[in-house]
């Protein structure tokens, strides 16, 4: 039985890139304006270029409009904020009524920074990618302490009541009259969150205010929200984050529990046809046209996986989910995750459970969270009794029970392995140079 290992090294190397990122941020104090290292200023202190106006509305809808349609909701927006947004000095000026200030570009991974100052029962926000919000409210307004007010600002107020990230851990309000600092990272769906310096989300789920059991887009703007009293912002910087530190601010978080499952050097501790895979540089790799399902030789029940993978054009292969050690895991395992290039043009009329991440041929996955081809993505995998989890780059795209599919591709008796109590982990593949690195299991026993 191989016994792995506990990532001692790469906890440590993961938290010292988080740490070194927050240091960047924390210890530079730019005077107004001043962008520190790294970030570009969205408020150019001169007038309101780089922005339009949006109120609380769908970003899915205003992105299908057609380009001539969305130039004329731009312009007739531009002037509505001109008429409740101005500029004074070193700070961008709200009345409390208007549209949102909404950035003309959309922004996917990133770090944002900036100031606000309001005044006694104003109620105002963020919005992230265009989806309500991180919470700007007065914290010592008793009229609306049922609905949280006095636990300050900062949480994820349109989550569901009881998610994480619902309420601030705590409460970091300054007095009025002082300006307030807002941190906030966002990878995929998950959103940390520092005010003045305390953390108050903790790489949290942001849930879609207009999809329940949709995602949040991949890309959208940043919105400063006008709620009903004077507003004052400054230091309004973002910082756009790549696939190597999105991946290392993935890892670094929830990893309790998890153990190496591959030694970087060889397969030991594997079965299965590891002839038809190679190790080049800490990552397996699937031979060009041989394949087949190698595993991690550790049965598991319950468990959660988290891998790196990086996918050549076309690519295809899978992850084997209690897989019984021989046969098709699609069919005699729980299942195959599909490992797949999505972009592909010769994937394009595929059934919707046969694309990345889904459980093949029993449940779908949401598409267009992968990274461009060629770079790594970070994906984690839980599973739970019939329950199958799979968070791509951050972004939770499938969450299926396959003791109840709806639509399978095959009737559902071709399937046998769906319902199997455990198995074994690894991967299928089927032919293609599809690689795989920092491979790590939690056993839920």
């Amino acid at each position: 039985m191989f016994k792995m290992k506990t990532l001692t090294w790469f906890n440590r190397a993961v938290a010292l890139v988080a740490v070194s990122v927050f240091s960047l941020a924390s210890a530079q104090s730019p005077q107004a304006g001043t962008p520190p290292e790294g970030f570009t200023a969205l408020f150019n202190e001169k007038n309101l270029s780089g922005w339009w106006g949006l109120k609380t509305e769908d970003p899915v809808k205003w992105k299908a409009l057609s380009p001539d349609k969305l130039a004329e909701k731009k312009a007739a927006s531009i002037k509505d904020i001109a008429q409740h947004w101005s500029v004074n000095g070193e700070e961008l000026v709200n009345d409390g009524h208007g549209l949102y200030l909404s950035t003309q570009k959309n922004y996917g991974d990133f770090e944002f920074l900036v100031d606000y100052k309001t005044v006694p029962k104003a109620d105002s926000g963020i919005y992230l990618r265009g989806i309500p919000q991180v919470q700007i409210w007065d914290s010592t307004e008793e009229a609306k302490f049922n609905i949280g007010a006095n636990k300050g600002s900062g949480g994820l107020w349109n989550n569901s009541k009881g998610a994480p990230g619902k309420d601030p851990l705590v409460l970091a309000d300054k007095p009025f009259g002082q300006w307030n600092s807002f941190r906030i990272i966002m990878v995929g769906e998950r959103v940390s969150v520092w005010l003045n310096g305390k953390l108050l989300v903790d790489h949290a789920r942001m849930e879609n205010y207009f999809n329940r059991k949709g995602q949040i887009p991949r890309t959208g703007p940043i919105q400063l929200q006008t709620h009903g009293g004077e507003i004052r912002w400054r230091n309004v910087f973002i910082r756009e984050i790549g696939t190597k530190e999105g991946n290392e601010i993935l890892a670094s978080k929830g990893g309790n529990g998890f153990k190496s499952a591959f030694n970087g050097k060889n397969f030991e501790g594997w079965a299965g046809p590891t002839n038809n895979y190679s190790v080049d540089h800490g990552s397996i790799q699937c031979m060009k046209g041989k394949g087949g399902t190698i595993y991690v030789n550790d049965e598991l029940d319950d468990f959660s996986a988290r891998i790196e993978f990086k996918l050549p054009p076309g690519g295809n292969n899978g992850l084997a989910i209690r897989y019984p050690g021989s046969g098709d895991t699609a069919y005699v395992g729980m299942c195959e995750l599909q490992v797949l290039d999505d972009s592909a043009k010769k994937y394009a009329k595929l059934h919707p459970a046969q694309y990345h991440g889904s459980a093949y041929g029993m449940a779908p996955a949401a598409r267009g969270y992968q990274r461009p081809v060629g770079e790594w993505n970070f994906q984690e995998v839980t599973v739970n009794g019939s329950r199958i989890k799979v968070e791509l780059n951050g972004t939770l795209i499938l969450n299926a029970d396959l003791a109840n599919v709806e639509k399978p591709m095959y009737d559902l008796g071709k399937f046998k392995g769906r319902l199997r109590k455990s198995g074994y982990f690894g991967f299928a593949g089927h032919g293609d140079a599809v690689s795989f690195r920092n491979i790590s299991i939690r056993n839920f026993k």
